[in-house]
């Protein structure tokens, strides 16, 4: 099954303000879930059933890459920071 990849326009944003060393390293990430969206680990959701993340450090930050996969789409979330915990979560997941 081919999937049709979304990005929100919150991670559109978090993205732009990156350097461009961890842009690629999101890109990287990006094909890994083009290839098999459900290989990383799956997060409880109210809102969404299929809510997964990806483990990235960010200028030096624990941070996670949410994504959701609805149907046919991947819908690329959000950047969280991980020191605040999934606090946020809900709040982005509610934006897409």
């Amino acid at each position: 099954m081919t999937f049709e990849l979304v990005a929100s326009k919150t991670i559109r944003e978090q993205v732009e303000k990156l350097s461009q060393k961890y842009k690629k390293q999101i890109d990287k990430k990006i094909v890994l879930i083009k290839q098999n969206p459900f290989r990383f680990k799956s997060i409880h959701s109210k809102l969404y059933s299929r809510v997964f993340r990806i483990r990235l450090n960010i200028e030096g930050k624990e941070t996670r890459l949410i994504y959701a996969v609805l149907g046919s789409k991947i819908i690329l979330v959000c950047l969280l920071d991980r020191t605040k915990g999934y606090e946020d979560l809900e709040k982005y997941l509610s934006k897409i």
